[in-house]
């Protein structure tokens, strides 16, 4: 199925930094800039070059937005409002369906030095593979996942979900088939030949975070994973009035110690963090807070710093369900939407950076395709973007997920 569509865009939400956190900080700087020359107008005169010339970078997100080397604020371009029509961003994407059959397909990504896509069949309790140049040969990888079931109507068989690669044969897989505080992060050292191994033929695994201080219910339900250098980071779900963001150590290729790390609904008082990315240029962790499903368009965007967890920013969004975040190669940040209340409203969309007639920044969702219940996306090597939907499953074990495929201008 072919979709064109012509999108007036507003400005690229290209990444945390060069955005909305650059802009506030630089908005931070410039009003006390003006406070110091009120104070010391003899010591700078007007005709003098303001702000960054004499203000410290304040935290290093500030680094890499605006080195000190370069030309000040008020030369960057400011950010874009709803009335910048003129700007326009056309995807002009073809969508076409590369796998099905699947069942509640919940995680992917791509293999390093190969290319091909791994997928986490979750009701079908395995991770699968294809090769996108010839997506019609379906390979198993991992069999035999626990199951359980998840979600209050309609209700979802799955087993393993978020996906991550640490190397070419070292794939990390995130447990949803064992209850909450039973739940474990499983690694796999994938055999050469490609031949298929059971579930239960881990190299090592992480877990479980059990009931205790820092999680009442234990911690299950590994929806996403994404790292930087040195750490993974891990969307979970268990301790409702927490909403945490696990976080494990990865050192010369192996993980350890992963631990609670960001307590999302206390950040934010909205539920469930399921989707997340890495800021290319921060690094910065970015959140997609899901938020209850029984409540319409409460989804958030956070951002967090990768060493200390503190929360950057924090933005509403207008989606009803967010479940993936991925930054395209160009810097554009897109986004899926399961909107479980009113999956005609679901799909895939485009986030970009707004501001207000007051200047309070913020971000909105530009819908590119609607998809029936999306649950994961990655860029593959060849510049498509390949997002896994469960569409419309009258039980919890329907084969009638799929992979579709999106070519265009992202």
């Amino acid at each position: 199925m072919k979709l064109m569509s012509c999108l007036a865009a507003l400005a690229i939400l290209c990444t945390a930094v060069g955005g909305v956190i650059a802009q506030q900080e630089q908005d931070a700087q410039e009003a006390e800039a003006q406070d110091d020359a009120q104070a010391q107008d003899e010591a700078q005169p007007q005709d003098e070059a303001p702000v960054q010339e004499e203000a410290p970078v304040q935290e290093e997100a500030q680094e890499e937005a605006q080195p000190q080397d370069e030309a000040p604020a008020q030369e960057q371009p400011p950010a874009q409002d709803a009335a910048a029509a003129d700007i326009a961003t056309a995807e002009n994407v073809e969508m076409t369906t590369v796998v099905s059959d699947l069942v509640n397909p919940s995680g992917i990504a791509i293999q390093p030095e190969t290319g091909h896509i791994f997928v986490s069949d979750s009701g079908a309790l395995r991770v699968i593979k294809f090769d996108p140049a010839d997506p019609s040969q379906v390979t198993e990888v991992i069999t035999g996942f626990p199951q359980d079931v998840y979600g209050k109507g309609p209700m979802y068989n799955i087993g393993p979900l978020g996906l991550h690669f640490l190397s070419k044969n070292t794939l990390v897989v995130g447990g949803g088939g064992l209850v909450d505080g039973q739940e474990l992060l499983r690694v796999y050292e994938l055999p050469e030949d490609g031949s298929a191994i059971p579930a239960d033929q881990m190299k090592t695994s992480l877990g479980p975070i059990e009931a205790g201080e820092q999680s009442q219910s234990g911690e299950g339900n590994f929806y996403d994973l994404a790292a930087t250098e040195n750490a993974l980071f891990v969307t979970s779900n268990g301790d409702d009035t927490k909403g945490w963001v696990l976080r494990a150590t990865i050192a010369d290729g192996s993980l350890s110690d992963l631990q609670t790390f960001i307590a999302t609904k206390e950040k934010t008082s909205v539920d469930a963090p399921v989707g997340i990315a890495i800021n290319p240029t921060g690094p910065h962790v970015v959140v997609g807070q899901m938020g209850e499903i029984t409540v319409p368009q409460d989804s958030l965007l956070t951002f967090y710093h990768p060493e200390s967890g503190e929360m950057l920013l924090n933005l509403e969004t207008g989606l009803f369900d967010i479940t993936a975040l991925e930054y395209a190669p160009s810097g554009r940040l897109y986004t899926t939407d399961f909107a479980w209340m009113d999956t005609s409203q679901g799909g895939l969309f485009r986030l970009e950076k707004i501001t207000a007639e007051d200047g309070t920044q913020g971000v909105q969702g530009v819908r590119i395709a609607t998809l029936e219940k999306p649950a994961a996306m990655i860029f593959g090597t060849d510049g498509a973007l390949y997002v896994t939907v469960f569409n419309e499953a009258p039980e919890p074990d329907s084969k009638t997920g799929a992979v579709v495929k999106f070519t265009g201008n992202f």
